[in-house]
């Protein structure tokens, strides 16, 4: 690919120079965040002598994360990722970027506010830009480092990664250090106002003319990309590779560890150029990873082996004591009720983290209290990203006391013929030091039993308040939780101030070393406001005392922070909707409901900014546009009356702002990534037909036992035609099933596709049509990703229906024959989604009612077994089962009673026949016939023996009212649906009432027994099959 061969709609850089003046140049940025680090005591460490892919593999950081020595360093690392190479063409993409690396350990407690000091350095205008802190759960599972933080965004663009490392090389850290890796060159495109890299001010000469970025590096770029993507020997670079790998490992084994990591670099450099030449299959990949992971944890061990033989030189004797905090024991200052006030706080916590975190803090808060006898008032517990807050009004000074009787033995045995103390009731005195004198005779679960009364005096409200308050810190949880600098504590991010109040006076709680004050922490200070505690607009922001607990909502409100999720998310409606309508649009908030939801629990104080883009964007799909912005930036969509997209977007910033600033900046992100998709769009669509991508599925790994992508889409054609050859599809159905088949997937080896995994699917529909596939190959193609959700639309057509049932069959087989089934609240494979999608395809989709949960799973497990990969029968069993369970639990959702989902579950492998039973049965609810019938039938199995097939010796009859039974079933069949056996079954219930009323069913004659049990059981097989009879008669009653 040689750049000038084609046309990209993409502009190059605008050939501005900025202005001399007081402008920050890229090499002052650099100086400047080395003397600001360095003034907080860094060392100031060098850029590694080898390709690296970011600073975190410099020596400096992931070597020296490792072992108990503290580390504090920043440093400038040039970071080299061939993938990203883009010729210079891009705006923001390049192969060699610059970060700003530091490392903190252990964290210093503060570290948010450390890095919002040196943006501050940077000339970074706190107060009119928006810094957001945007969770981020980073991983490197190659050299075995995982961490959980935030992408800091600056007016929309990330412009640094912040993590909190909780392991590296496989190894638990402590202390636990935190990472911040600037990206130097957005920070200097948002300062400078620029939108491409090229126009960046790097330099400033002795005559004051500027050099810029395109001018010092533009060359280098341009023939990097070309080295990278075009010209790179594969060979040689396989054999660079092979070779680096040699001399690492050699190095491991001399017990040489940074010698060895420098070549793990010089191999990971050679893998990323054969990557980024495509040159790299499945198999390749997966042994490469494995190869890294082995190494790096050598290598990690094996560092902190050889500190430890240095005697850790740079551990000294610094380490922080912490002193046992004083008991206190002070009383409540007045008898009379005040309010309870906790708050809880925390840096960003995720937006998913946060509705959690209030209803586990409402149920411990509230369950505290109701252990205990303290009386109190109505319980609110709101939060937002910063802060869990608490309010519990009118809480007694103290609890009153109680008189608690213990249980000794039974009474019965408590005295012997005499009247004198049984052992065992001496023994329960002896234990209580009570004389006979206090045992009375108490009822105890329905029993008389020897007890004693203790009198319980009531405990104060600090003290009871500080145990609960300790528990609602203490068992903060998350699905992904992390350790900070606090020895025991950990939660989805750090825990830094608490609050608790209980009227004027501080309740005494601690964990860990977190302990309770009337310190609040408001929006935070810059340096504007660091002297006043005020924002410009005179909104209180810091930390701020609080005179008693009533003063804490109130306290808040004036710093502007909207505590509950319903006031910011009714914030972020109106604002969103004013912007809007003031040029001509509207938002979609129904069809945006998650995300405002999102963007609630983002935000402490929404503030809403109106930003547009280019029309000529227009030109790409919808789509694409859309999930740009909602996926990716989490702007709100602005639409004409007809719903056709408009050049505008909304976000919220988190506080005041200058609009025009942040516009300006969230504008420039957008145009870079309508950029980068433009630039896949016009890439991707270069070719001739879409086959050519199929092969690039070989490169892709689906899960390293089962191959790459390419085998999976394979499997997912086989299970599609298989589970189809049953249902009589017509010969263009077929043809379009066969053709998609061969296409299944290929859009996941497109490049707007791997940049934007969301559009999958729909790419594959839209590149379909226009190279010259027909519209029903194409609309297959994008069906057998749906459903997405319960709410998603299922496929139309049958061929789309089918590959998205081969789709989920294979994903499901293929797990669980690994043993990879769902546990709690992971699923790393999206299993119960694939699940769901089973359930709506086959339950929605016309045409399919024939088809059950097990013919598929059978069918991929087929595929699998072809493909060599063993599958159990235990495994397909299990894996119905699992689907069962989601269709059940699916049916609860959309509001239908246990019983009623248990009455159908037996049907549940073919969910269309569970479905269409399952409205019958509601249909009946109410209907006085209907319950007569139930009666009649539950009546019937209750006396049953399981297994008791149908049919009886007419001549054995002797009673009357077992021959009019017979009769009255004679001739009849059994009914499919439950409403026609409603109405046939209604003749049958006298016939079945007068059996019981007359008959002997269990005859001691075995001829005549086996004739009535058989007679019986002919009339509960006209019923339908699948039916679990008892849910059904409590499902009616």
């Amino acid at each position: 690919m040689v750049p000038g061969t084609k046309k990209l709609n993409v502009p190059r850089g605008s050939g501005a120079v900025p202005s001399a003046g007081p402008l920050l140049t890229m090499q002052d940025a650099l100086r400047r965040l080395s003397d600001y680090w360095t003034s907080k005591g860094c060392l100031t460490w060098q850029p590694f002598n080898s390709e690296v892919g970011a600073g975190t593999m410099n020596p400096a950081t992931v070597l020296r994360v490792l072992g108990p020595e503290p580390w504090d360093v920043a440093y400038v690392e040039p970071s080299v990722r061939p993938d990203d190479s883009r010729y210079g063409e891009n705006p923001m993409r390049i192969q060699t970027f610059t970060q700003f690396q530091v490392i903190l350990k252990p964290e210093p407690g503060d570290p948010q506010e450390l890095y919002l000091g040196s943006l501050e350095a940077l000339g970074i205008d706190l107060d009119a830009h928006d810094v957001r802190f945007v969770e981020d759960n980073w991983a490197q599972p190659a050299i075995g480092a995982w961490g959980l933080g935030w992408e800091v965004w600056l007016d929309g663009m990330e412009i640094t990664q912040f993590t909190y490392f909780q392991q590296v090389g496989g190894q638990d850290l402590d202390p636990i250090p935190v990472e911040l890796t600037y990206g130097i060159e957005r920070i200097l495109m948002a300062q400078q106002r620029v939108t491409h890299f090229k126009d960046i001010a790097y330099a400033r000469k002795a005559d004051g003319s500027i050099v810029t970025y395109g001018e010092a590096f533009g060359q280098q770029e341009y023939e990097m990309s070309r080295y990278y993507l075009d010209d790179a020997d594969i060979e040689t670079n396989r054999r660079l590779y092979e070779a680096y790998v040699s001399e690492a490992t050699r190095m491991v084994e001399a017990r040489l560890p940074v010698p060895a990591h420098s070549y793990i670099l010089k191999s990971s450099h050679a893998f990323n150029v054969l990557d980024a030449r495509g040159a790299i299959s499945t198999t390749e990949r997966a042994q490469a990873f494995s190869t890294m992971r082995r190494l790096m944890r050598n290598t990690a061990a094996l560092w902190v082996e050889r500190r430890g033989e240095l005697g850790f030189p740079l551990l000294k004797e610094t380490e922080r004591k912490t002193e046992a905090p004083e008991e206190t024991t002070e009383e409540p200052a007045t008898d009379r009720p005040r309010t309870f006030a906790l708050e809880i706080g925390l840096e960003e916590l995720p937006p998913h983290v946060v509705g959690p975190t209030v209803e586990a803090v409402n149920k411990t808060l509230t369950n505290g209290l109701a252990a205990s006898r303290l009386a109190h008032g109505e319980i609110r517990v709101d939060g937002t990203p910063r802060r869990i807050v608490a309010i519990v009004d009118e809480v007694a000074a103290r609890e009153p006391d109680a008189t608690n009787l213990r249980k000794g033995p039974k009474w019965a045995v408590s005295f012997d013929a005499d009247g004198n103390p049984t052992k065992p009731l001496q023994g329960f005195m002896r234990g209580q030091g009570v004389t006979l004198e206090q045992v009375v005779k108490a009822e105890v679960n329905g029993a008389e039993h020897a007890c004693v009364a203790v009198e319980s005096p009531g405990r104060n409200a600090l003290e009871v308040l500080k145990g609960i308050a300790e528990d609602c810190v203490s068992g903060l949880r998350a699905e992904k939780n992390m350790r900070w600098r606090d020895p025991k504590l950990s939660f989805s991010r750090a825990v830094r101030w608490l609050v608790a109040l209980w009227g004027e006076q501080i309740v005494p709680a601690r964990v860990s070393e977190v302990a309770a004050g009337r310190s609040t922490y408001l929006q935070r200070t810059t340096a504007a406001s660091t002297g006043t505690g005020k924002r410009l607009d005179g909104v209180p922001v810091g930390f701020h005392d609080l005179a008693s607990a009533d003063d804490l909502p109130g306290l808040l409100a004036e710093g502007r922070i909207a505590l509950g999720f319903v006031e910011r998310r009714g914030a972020v409606v109106a604002q969103a909707e004013k912007l809007a309508a003031g040029v001509g649009g509207v938002i979609d908030f129904e069809d945006n409901a998650a995300l405002v939801d999102e963007i609630a629990n983002l935000v402490e104080e929404p503030f809403g900014v109106l930003g547009s883009f280019d029309e000529r964007y227009l030109e790409l799909p919808d789509r694409i546009l859309v999930s740009v912005m909602a996926k990716h930036q989490r702007y709100l969509p602005v639409r004409d009356a007809e719903g056709r997209l408009l050049p505008y977007f909304v976000t919220m910033a988190n506080g005041a702002c200058d609009e025009t600033v942040v516009a300006a900046g969230n504008e420039s992100v957008l145009r870079a990534r309508y950029e980068d998709a433009l630039f896949f769009w016009n890439q991707d669509l270069e070719v001739e037909s879409v086959d050519v991508f199929v092969p690039g599925l070989e490169k892709l790994t689906f899960e390293n036992r089962l191959g790459s992508v390419g085998q999976r889409a394979r499997r997912i054609a086989a299970v599609a035609t298989r589970v189809g050859e049953g249902l009589g599809l017509a010969p263009e159905q077929a043809a379009t099933l066969a053709r998609a088949g061969q296409l299944a997937k290929y859009d996941l080896a497109t490049n707007l596709v791997t940049d934007m995994t969301s559009l999958a699917g729909f790419v594959a529909r839209e590149y379909a049509l226009r190279k010259g596939e027909t519209p029903a190959v194409a609309e297959a193609l994008h069906e057998m990703e749906q459903p997405h959700t319960s709410a998603d639309a299922v496929p139309a057509s049958l061929p789309g229906a089918l590959l998205a049932l081969g789709d989920r069959f294979d994903l499901l087989m293929a797990m669980f024959a690994l043993g990879a089934k769902p546990s709690g609240s992971s699923d790393p494979y999206g299993l119960r989604r694939a699940a769901l999608g089973v359930v709506r395809v086959l339950r929605e989709v016309p045409g399919l009612a024939g088809i059950g949960v097990r013919d598929g799973l059978e069918a991929a497990a087929e595929a699998l077994t072809t493909q060599g990969i063993a599958v159990s029968q235990d495994a397909i069993v299990a894996a119905e089962e699992f689907v069962i369970g989601r269709y059940a639990q699916l049916m609860r959702d959309e509001g239908r009673s246990a019983d009623m989902v248990a009455a159908v579950l037996p049907s549940a492998t073919h969910p269309a026949d569970a479905e269409t039973k399952a409205n019958d049965l509601e249909a009946l609810l109410g209907e006085p016939g209907w319950r007569a019938v139930v009666e009649a039938i539950v009546r019937i199995h209750r006396i049953l023996p399981a297994g008791t097939t149908p049919g009886f010796d007419p001549a054995a009859l002797v009673d009357d009212a077992e021959k009019a039974l017979a009769e009255a079933i004679a001739d009849r069949k059994p009914c499919e649906s439950v409403s026609g056996f409603a109405t046939s079954a209604k003749d049958l219930v006298d016939p079945i009432a007068r059996f019981f009323d007359d008959t002997l069913v269990m005859a001691k004659e075995p001829g005549l027994r086996a004739a009535r049990l058989g007679l019986l059981a002919g009339v509960a097989a006209l019923a339908p099959v699948g039916l679990d009879w008892a849910a059904i008669d409590a499902a009616t009653k």
